[in-house]
């Protein structure tokens, strides 16, 4: 059983910053991409920023210069720095992460559950 826990979400005025966590816990062997989509009210969920098991990172084009992704490998878990918040940074914030359960088994993906982000105006 593998399960990714986010946190780190909220309430923030327009300018400011959260940070959001994701832990994966369960029976794991290795952890390859781990990335955060959003989804805002009546869209489709997009695609934030993404991280490498080696650290390459790469972003939508509406965050940045303002979003990090980073990764914790020891702790099976991936942060989001989000500064300079927007009102359209407003959604459900997912991890998701690419990962093996074994050193034979396939890669599939896991998501969690989702952290709601709200920036007011």
């Amino acid at each position: 059983q593998v399960q990714l826990v986010e946190s780190g979400g909220g309430l923030v005025q327009a300018g400011g910053s959260l940070r959001l966590s994701c832990a994966a816990s369960g029976s794991i062997f290795s952890i390859n991409a781990m990335g955060w989509y959003r989804q805002a009210p009546g869209k489709q969920r997009e695609l934030v920023a993404l991280i490498t098991s080696v650290g390459s990172t790469s972003y939508a084009d509406s965050v940045k210069g303002r979003f990090t992704i980073s990764r914790d490998n020891a702790k099976n878990t991936v942060y989001l720095q989000m500064n300079s918040l927007k009102p359209e940074d407003t959604g459900v914030y997912y991890c998701n992460a690419d990962l093996q359960k074994t050193y034979y088994g396939p890669t599939n993906t896991y998501w969690g559950q989702g952290t709601q982000v709200t920036v007011s105006s």
